[in-house]
């Protein structure tokens, strides 16, 4: 008895409907990175573990897609390691790739290997799938693709502000109304672990913090503690979790709070030169919220960090994201060259689309007409005209059997054909086409020429 088929958990099969949208956003986002000056790159689907591991700080680390090395990859494992099942040490030596996690670190990666080819600032942007071993939900999957663009070598929070321009052009282009642009600086959060004496569990603060809007304060105070965090250090950030008001209003408490932090002090004056930037060069469908408690949890951001919440009245986690990263390429021997990005979630877009009803209708239709198929003669008729409309870019199909009229026609209805075009004995003879519209039921007797000018 045959198997029955079934998909890996978090990834999924596209119907050619749901091509056509995913392509439709991804053209206005990459006519959107092309107007703002980026260049297209692709990197490979895998990469050495050396490239990947440690990057993501150990919470990401676990979420990575390991490939088992090809062969007897067993033959290299040490048997004391093999008996003790210390998975830590096996993974080690049975694999030596993952599949990429974002799109980042492989671009870190890239810049340094091709740094004597790059002109800096380098602006590039990239499309294309990664893959997390994280658990499926709605609007999460293992497997997904992600929209990234960064300026790489340059320190400027012009580059800030260009992105938030860019993300707010793409949400106009693509009729999504009420998105927030969520911003916060890592400095900020730096500056508060270093005034309730966490800075050396900066890492653990911000993993936790990032949480905040899954397990809700509690759990990330429950998460604090169990890293270390001590109670007292943990009762210091009731202003954090409790700081509500307009983006001034927010920096004024900052300030305040921040005061004697030098790192912390820089974190607002950052925000504050975007935020004046962004009032003299106002959004059109976005608004610029002041969120004190985003964190971001990767490691690697230094500055400046955005995520952006789709609209109140779709229930959906970030549809954006991203930050400024000061030393990225450190991590592959290139020091000191900043860099800022951002990414789009074309997933939850898509599902953003989909529940807002956005969606152009004229994806319904894929090809202007189809052709009844009445025999071979009539067929060859048929391809003749079929191969001429097409050499003027007129998308139309031919029903590649000569089966019952009722099935054929039952097959247009489905694909949503707005024509189709009859030719029996009689348009043999004339040398003439019966185009029928589908919606109305009116049929004429026309030209190729004729058909031709009401197919266009």
């Amino acid at each position: 008895m045959a198997t029955k088929p079934s998909l890996p958990k978090g990834t999924r099969d596209f119907s050619p409907l749901e091509v056509e949208r995913r392509d439709y956003i991804k053209s206005v986002i990459t006519q959107n990175f092309k107007k703002y000056g980026f260049q297209a790159i692709e990197t490979p689907s895998f990469e050495n573990n050396s490239t990947l591991l440690g990057k993501y700080g150990e919470e990401g680390d676990r979420l990575i897609f390991k490939l088992l090395n090809s062969g007897d990859f067993l033959k290299k494992v040490k048997s004391e390691d093999y008996v003790a099942k210390d998975i830590q040490k096996l993974s080690l030596q049975i694999t030596e790739k993952s599949l990429r996690y974002d799109l980042t670190v492989p671009f870190a990666r890239y810049v340094v290997m091709h740094q004597n080819e790059i002109d800096f600032p380098f602006k590039r942007y990239q499309i294309q799938p990664v893959w997390r071993a994280d658990r499926p939900q709605k609007g999460r999957y293992r497997e997904f693709y992600q929209c990234d663009a960064d300026v790489v070598g340059s320190k400027s929070l012009l580059q800030e502000i260009d992105f938030i321009h860019l993300y707010d052009d793409v949400f106009t282009d693509l009729k999504i109304e009420g998105v927030k642009i969520q911003v916060n600086n890592r400095k900020i959060l730096s500056g508060i672990a270093e005034i309730i004496g966490a800075t050396d569990q900066l890492i653990d603060f911000t993993v936790a913090l990032d949480k905040l809007d899954k397990i809700g304060r509690e759990g990330v105070e429950k998460e604090m503690l169990a890293k270390g965090i001590s109670q007292k250090a943990i009762q210091q950030l009731s202003p954090v979790f409790e700081t509500k008001g307009s983006f001034e209003e927010q920096l004024s408490i900052l300030s305040d709070l921040l005061a004697n932090s030098a790192i912390g002090k820089q974190g607002i004056e950052e925000l504050q030169f975007i935020a004046d930037a962004i009032q003299n060069m106002p959004l059109k469908s976005a608004s610029l919220v002041l969120n004190i408690t985003l964190a971001r949890g990767l490691d690697y951001y230094t500055g400046c960090i955005f995520e952006v919440a789709a609209p109140d009245e779709v229930q959906l986690g970030s549809i954006g994201g991203g930050g400024r990263y000061d030393d990225l390429t450190s991590i592959f021997g290139m020091k000191d060259v900043s860099g800022v990005g951002i990414s789009f979630g074309l997933d939850r877009i898509y599902l953003v689309l989909e529940q807002l009803d956005l969606f152009p209708e004229s994806f319904a239709v894929v090809s202007k007409a189809l052709f009844i198929n009445f025999g071979d003669k009539e067929a060859l008729y048929c391809m003749e005209a079929i191969h001429q409309l097409r050499a003027n870019n007129i998308a139309v199909e031919l029903y590649p059997d000569s089966a019952k009229m009722k099935k054929q026609m039952n097959y247009a209805n489905k694909r949503n054909f707005p024509y189709v075009v009859l030719v029996g004995e009689s348009e043999l003879q004339a040398q003439k086409f019966t185009l029928k519209n589908m919606k109305t039921g009116e049929q004429n007797l026309v030209s190729l020429i004729e058909l031709k000018n009401l197919l266009a």
